[in-house]
């Protein structure tokens, strides 16, 4: 029986990605009007604004090419895939599909198809239907709970007689959704996540799509910004190939990345904004890639499989992914991090073991070549997507507030769109034109700017449905 999309990409909110395609490299300036910290998501669409304005600036980026969390390999398997990052969202109101357009790269609906694996065999008509019943249950029961004063967990308020169907439904909403569990996860938070059921991908991947829409930047890879010198007039950014005088710095690393101090800040970066990001440290989620020739599970072409688990140690197969052999299972949260921190040969383990559990030993011996991402131990990553800790919605807001003539961006920043490209992507562009009215280069009032997060957006739908 399959499942309603609604009721279940909740579970394939995974945002982070990196591309294939690589930028030429830039060589480094000793000057810039701005200097963007990173080259994911966040930071190729501040890079894009300011080039728009035509002032100058200069994309600092520690890895060996451009994307961040939104990484496409092309060349692991016989297809492309994301090993980051998978969808998009909002089609009506995100730029990022109509920039896909124009470069050329096909996008397109998301797969409708999912099931529900009850040990071997599908889940039946009624089955399915109870486990939707649950499953908007505890979603109607995180929502309500978002509407108060007091911010809790989303574990503490679920409804206490989901069964059976406890362990897929707190999957789902928690390690699924946001990379953490349910006593991790901010009600609030939650709730106030926007609505990401209208999936697009990417079909040559959404890091090559980042990849595209960076190369006209100004970027220099491999070149880790080490200390920013900040003040209300003008800032100074360091790295081991030498320092670049700036009137302004977008900084758009991940929350852990910020809080490791691998960036010194002089002066130090306020602890109100340390601690907002220590209370949006990012989740757990990975892929294990696999190949699996000849459809040994019988399932369709982008079919997205879960089973009725009796606890969160479980995954979320995409199976026949765009008709080739290539299926993922997606790990996340407590368990997904506790396998990351084992290796891959771990997460393969777990792989076939999971396929032998639902399909049977027949079919965990036809995995041929397999792959697993380990972004938690990626140095300049340290995880997956931000999810706040219960109390910690609030920070979002704050980690947004400039610091002198620093400005941050990132999903972490995005109060609706956090976890996503989406809001990477609208959050650059924010923290660029704030950067740009700072240095007067930008006269119009904010709410005149173009940004995604001013156009008029679809309200909040309840998953689950």
């Amino acid at each position: 029986m399959t499942i309603t999309r609604r009721g279940f990409l909740v579970a394939s909110a995974a945002l982070a990605t990196v591309p294939a395609l690589r930028a030429n490299a830039a060589s480094l300036p000793r000057e810039a009007d701005i200097v963007v910290v990173g080259a994911g998501a966040a930071g190729i669409a501040a890079a894009r604004r300011i080039m728009a304005t035509g002032r100058k600036v200069i994309v600092v980026e520690a890895a060996s090419r451009i994307g961040g969390r939104c990484l496409t390999d092309t060349i692991t398997f016989d297809m492309p895939f994301d090993r980051g990052a998978r969808w998009m969202y909002n089609p009506d109101t995100n730029p990022m599909i109509r920039l896909a357009r124009n470069a050329g790269l096909d996008v397109l609906p998301a797969p409708s198809g999912q099931k529900m694996r009850i040990g071997r065999r599908n889940a039946r008509a009624g089955e399915t239907e109870q486990f939707l019943a649950a499953l908007v249950r505890a979603n109607r029961a995180i929502d309500e709970a978002a509407r108060g004063k007091l911010d809790t967990s989303c574990a503490s308020v679920l409804p206490k007689d989901l069964g059976d169907w406890a362990g897929a439904a707190e999957f789902l909403l928690g390690a699924g959704f946001a990379g953490k569990d349910l006593k991790e996860l901010s009600a609030i938070d939650k709730g106030r996540a926007q609505d990401r059921n209208a999936a697009i991908a990417c079909r040559q991947g959404l890091g090559t799509l980042i990849a595209k829409l960076g190369e006209q930047a100004p970027v220099v890879l491999s070149t880790p910004a080490s200390r920013i010198a900040w003040s209300n007039r003008d800032v100074s950014v360091e790295t081991q190939a030498g320092k670049i005088a700036a009137r302004a710095v977008v900084v758009t690393v991940s929350t852990n990345v910020l809080t490791s101090g691998a960036i010194k800040f002089t002066p130090d970066i306020p602890k109100r904004t340390l601690d907002a990001a220590a209370k949006l440290g990012l989740g757990s989620y990975d892929r294990i890639m696999l190949q699996l020739p000849g459809n040994p599970l019988g399932l369709l072409r982008d079919d997205i499989l879960i089973e009725q688990s009796s606890s969160t140690r479980t995954g979320l197969m995409f199976a026949n992914i765009g008709g080739s052999s290539l299926c993922s299972i997606d790990v996340g949260g407590a368990f997904g991090r506790e396998l990351s921190e084992q290796g891959e040969k771990a997460m393969e383990a777990f792989a076939r073991e999971w396929i032998t559990k639902l399909f049977g030993s027949e079919a965990a011996s036809a995995v041929q070549k397999t792959s697993a991402t380990r972004w938690n131990a990626s140095p300049y990553v340290m995880g997956a997507m931000s999810a706040a800790s219960p109390g910690g919605q609030l920070s979002r807001k704050v980690l947004a507030e400039p610091i002198g003539n620093v400005f941050l961006a990132g999903e972490a920043t995005h109060e609706t769109l956090w976890g996503t490209v989406d809001g990477a992507w609208d959050s650059g562009e924010r923290a660029a034109d704030a950067a740009l009215r700072k240095i007067g280069a930008l006269k119009d009032d904010p709410a005149d700017v173009p940004t995604q997060s001013t156009k008029k957006r679809r309200a909040p739908r309840q998953q689950g449905n």
